[in-house]
């Protein structure tokens, strides 16, 4: 039996499943509300139920003790609604409302997605999860004391696994050691999530998502989010690349456009191999959107990938487009050999 829950100060609805916490439920239909541990004991996802009943399900007592429960406090985490529920909880809008942490990650699979693309999946402690938006980006901490940026490609509500799309960059220390030495299991420590490139939900406009090469990982991200919480705002996806192989995931994208009738998606090469057979667009990607929206006075466009891309696509969207500068997201990947 499923029951509807409203948060508020928000009005915002959304169904619980009899066999999900509330927290599950919220995050699997778009719903950012605090937590950290997801496991009952860290406290960070308490809020208070105004109206229904739950059961508090493996609420440790140091996060929810006997007085928390008599005021109407659950832990969102690992309450089950026993009833439609009124619920006062805080939801996140924005980067700056999520905390930054330091954690250990192990590499629980590590697969080959092209010639020079490799997927890690980090898998937390048990006691920890990462909150995040859709579109933010991660440090992976390395012993001399730098850092390596990377999208996190998979969307929060699938974060038992955090996804990343890792281009091999030759000559870099730690691109070198993902494609030769790294495997299963071995340990990793990063900081996160950073950056303010993420979907801006409070706006009902079409949206144009522009990705070059690895700059699909964010992009895969926020239709994944955009997706679970059944937004039905128009997405062109823009995906280019050099060659064929390079559309390192195709099949995905493909299937979101043949799935949803707002989804649209076309990959651009710019130098297709001759045995790619290529019959579909060639050069520039961007170039591919000033084509296909000649006024983008009314989009929003989300962009990631090489900071060449990025400035032209900025450039040329606001001067021949009419994109307002404000409606323009961006995230420049720079690759480092040191």
């Amino acid at each position: 039996m499923s029951h509807q829950i409203t948060v508020q100060p928000s009005g915002q609805h959304f169904v619980a499943e009899a066999d999900e916490s509330i927290l599950d439920a919220a995050l699997r239909q778009g719903l950012t509300l605090p937590y950290g541990c997801r496991d009952g004991a860290c406290g960070s996802c308490k809020g208070k139920v105004l109206a229904g009943s739950v059961d508090h399900g493996k609420a440790q007592p140091a996060a929810l003790n006997d007085e928390d429960k008599a005021a109407g406090l659950a832990l969102f985490c690992c309450a089950m609604a026993q009833s439609d529920l009124m619920l006062e909880c805080r939801q996140l809008g924005s980067a700056s409302d999520i905390p930054v942490k330091t954690l250990p990650a192990r590499i629980e699979k590590i697969e080959r997605l092209a010639p020079d693309v490799m997927a890690i999946h980090l898998k937390l402690p048990a006691s920890e999860r990462l909150q995040f938006l859709a579109g933010q980006y991660i440090d992976i901490l390395l012993k001399d004391g730098k850092r390596r940026s990377f999208s996190l490609a998979n969307a929060p509500h699938d974060d038992v696994l955090l996804q990343l799309h890792i281009r091999h960059v030759v000559g870099g220390s730690f691109t070198d050691q993902v494609f030769s030495t790294m495997k299963q299991r071995d340990m990793l420590r990063f900081s996160g999530p950073h950056g303010s490139f993420h979907l801006r939900e409070d706006s009902t406009k079409p949206l144009v998502l522009l990705a070059g090469g690895t700059g699909f990982a964010p992009i895969k991200a926020i239709v994944e989010h955009a997706i679970a919480e059944d937004c039905v705002r128009p997405m062109h996806i823009y995906w280019g690349a050099r060659a064929r192989v390079d559309l390192y995931q195709n099949a995905l994208p493909e299937q979101w456009a043949a799935q949803y009738a707002h989804i649209s998606y076309t990959p651009v090469l710019s130098e297709p191999a001759a045995d790619d057979r290529w019959t579909g667009r060639t050069g520039f990607v961007h170039q591919a959107v000033l084509t296909d929206f000649p006024d983008l006075s009314g989009h929003q466009v989300y962009a990631c990938g090489a900071p060449a891309m990025i400035d032209a696509a900025l450039r040329d969207f606001s001067a021949l487009c009419k994109l307002p500068e404000e409606e323009f997201f961006a995230d420049a990947f720079t690759y480092s050999t040191v």
